[in-house]
């Protein structure tokens, strides 16, 4: 068959999306209707389509978020303030073109996480790099970076990721060691990269976690005033997702 060695040689150049998409054409009658500059069309079209994905699927691997959220599946009804405007709005992801901020808010179990992941995701099939990060974990991975030497190489990292979810903010006071570090990262990426802050605390609480009131007024003026905000409202959805009646708060 004439059309093996085409085949073949598709496989072995990993043109995997124009591979599909000519071993369909030939199973499909249909296509023989079509002229070449159809035929040819469609399949670089899934050649652009298989790349995009392959590389989404890099940069979501790369970014390891704790959920495996997208908008789509987002629950907008009942009182959990969330406006869907506004978080579509923000899907379009011109907020990191124009490196600005996001602040998401409220209480435990409200779904926080969930949102700023489901961003992240976004972010990726958008094109850009991201990185989710758990604060107290974070906190002991630069402590550890310092001592073994890959403090600069992590700070580099850091300052080039386009999005960076850093989750959970306020659950503990930080130490002056981690706010000045907080505050190095925030000062590389302030009007050149976007960042996500989830936390119990509203953001004009966040002074009561830092011991520095120089630091702190830095650190926040390189947060708060180019940051979108949305405050979550409403029970733990962990709770009613259990099924389970007699727990305790």
């Amino acid at each position: 068959m004439l059309n093996n060695p085409t085949l073949n040689k598709l496989q072995e150049m990993r043109l995997l999306g124009m591979l599909k998409a000519f071993e369909e054409q030939l199973a499909t009658a249909d296509t023989g209707q079509m002229t070449f500059e159809e035929r040819f069309g469609l399949i670089v079209d899934r050649e652009d389509c298989e790349r995009r994905n392959r590389r989404f699927r890099s940069r979501i691997k790369k970014a390891k978020p704790k959920e495996q959220a997208c908008i789509e599946d987002l629950d907008f009804s009942g009182q959990r303030g969330i406006k869907k405007t506004d978080i579509l709005s923000l899907v379009a992801c011109e907020w990191i073109r124009n490196h600005q901020n996001v602040i998401i808010s409220g209480p435990t179990g409200v779904g926080k996480t969930y949102l700023g992941c489901a961003l992240l995701h976004a972010a990726c099939k958008e094109g850009f790099t991201a990185r989710y990060v758990r604060m107290p974990r974070f906190f002991r991975s630069i402590a550890v970076a310092k001592l073994d030497g890959g403090y600069e190489k992590l700070m580099a990292e850091l300052a080039k990721t386009d999005v960076i979810l850093f989750d959970d903010i306020g659950l503990s006071k930080m130490d002056g060691e981690q706010a000045r570090d907080l505050l190095e990262i925030m000062e590389d990426r302030h009007a050149q990269r976007s960042s996500i802050f989830t936390s119990q605390l509203e953001a004009g609480k966040w002074y009561e976690l830092i011991p520095d009131p120089t630091i702190a007024d830095a650190l926040l003026d390189r947060v708060i005033h180019r940051s979108h905000t949305i405050k979550l409202k409403g029970g733990s959805m962990r709770k009613e997702k259990s099924g389970l009646t007699n727990q305790a708060d």
